[in-house]
């Protein structure tokens, strides 16, 4: 019989750390924190990890959760579990071929999805590169793409669009401008 989806963080925070005890993966899931992100707007979950006291705590996004429902989301926690798993015998972890060994072996997604569109883009400026990641916040690249920042494809500059308005800017300058202009609406 399948047990109803959680409906409040508690239930997804107790449900996902039962789920993690019925993977075949050799982490201490007694032993992990669990707690929930209200603020992250494209990260499914994480993986944080103490290197004085080992501690682990796993990090579930209470809207993707949302967005995806529990079984979808059960990805997500297989995969921040490998996370555990390499912090717990490595001391590190990342998203390279021992990750990706071990997350096959529990079919973990190498990458979540996100679970929301970003509110920027970066576009790249070359007529035949499609490259266009969002972004959530106004980060360096976002505030200062005259900087040294480049087109992760191919190596152009880009320029930033704001998607609601398809206000677009260059320079720090320029940014400052749309985010004068747009005040509230930004």
């Amino acid at each position: 019989m399948q047990r109803e989806e959680p409906t409040t963080r508690r239930e997804l925070l107790t449900r996902a750390a039962a789920y993690a005890e019925s993977i075949d993966l050799d982490v201490p899931v007694a032993e992990l924190d669990w707690t929930i992100s209200e603020r992250a707007k494209r990260r499914a979950g994480g993986c944080r990890y103490n290197a004085e006291t080992g501690a682990i705590t796993i990090v579930l996004t209470w809207a993707a959760y949302q967005e995806f429902g529990w079984r979808e989301f059960t990805g997500t926690i297989r995969h921040e579990l490998v996370h555990a798993w390499e912090f717990h015998h490595f001391g590190e972890s990342g998203h390279g071929e021992r990750f990706r060994e071990k997350a096959d072996e529990i079919d973990a997604p190498r990458h979540c999805r996100t679970f929301t569109d970003g509110r920027l883009e970066l576009v790249c400026t070359a007529d035949d590169c499609g490259w266009r990641p969002d972004r959530h916040r106004a980060s360096k690249p976002v505030k200062f793409p005259d900087e040294g920042y480049r087109c992760g494809d191919c190596g152009s500059a880009y320029v930033v669009r704001h998607v609601a308005s398809g206000r677009t800017w260059r320079t720090n300058e320029g940014y400052q401008r749309a985010r004068d202009a747009l005040g509230d609406d930004w």
